[in-house]
């Protein structure tokens, strides 16, 4: 897939005045600290598009671009650690889950994980929310490029094998990113690209 346009459209916190029409929409979202804003300018080929910072925790709102005038990038807030309060975080779970649970232009979640770190349980549990509620996801690993091909693979495996020794039956397609390097963009674009084209058919 080739991105000839991303565009901002909105940001709030109220799953009801995100976009009426009918486009498809990604969900982006990961712990706060996973880089996440980086990941969404790598694909989006947009030095600025999603504010990057040295804070963890900056994004707090939902985040809709417009990808070639065709589907939705949503930045969702990061869970776990953030410089906020108890209450602003249990807002922000709030209106996380409610898009989750009511957006029916959601097609596919992307839930980021650093692959430098083993799994942790917040990124397990979060994927397991996601399949408890019928919600399909892929992985994005990110950082590849602070890792050796074979830390890689092997931190991948150690996820894997946590994944099917749960409820997992099979494991979520994944991709392998670095946002410096562009380590992985075709691979999660195509991916994109190839799910909007089966819905077309």
């Amino acid at each position: 897939m080739k991105i000839n346009t991303a565009e901002f459209v909105i940001s709030n916190q109220d799953v009801s005045k995100c976009p009426k029409n009918r486009i498809p929409e990604y969900a982006f979202i990961g712990r706060s600290n996973v880089g996440k804003s980086s990941l969404i300018n790598m694909l989006a080929d947009h030095k600025n598009l999603a504010k990057t910072s040295g804070r963890p925790g900056k994004t707090q709102l939902i985040n809709h671009f417009l990808i070639n005038k065709e589907w939705y990038l949503v930045d969702l807030p990061g869970y776990g650690y953030a410089r906020v309060s108890k209450s602003n975080k249990k807002k922000f779970q709030k209106f996380i889950t409610n898009y989750f649970e009511q957006r029916e232009q959601l097609v596919s979640a992307f839930v980021l994980v650093d692959i430098r770190h083993e799994p942790q349980p917040i990124d397990m549990e979060f994927m397991e929310y996601l399949g408890v509620n019928g919600i399909p996801f892929s992985i994005i690993f990110t950082k590849a490029d602070k890792l050796k091909p074979n830390a890689i693979d092997r931190n991948v495996e150690v996820y894997k094998n946590i994944l099917l020794e749960s409820i997992w039956e099979e494991i979520p397609p994944y991709f392998i990113t670095s946002s410096s390097h562009k380590t992985g963009r075709d691979e999660v674009l195509n991916y994109i690209q190839s799910i909007n084209e089966n819905m077309n058919q």
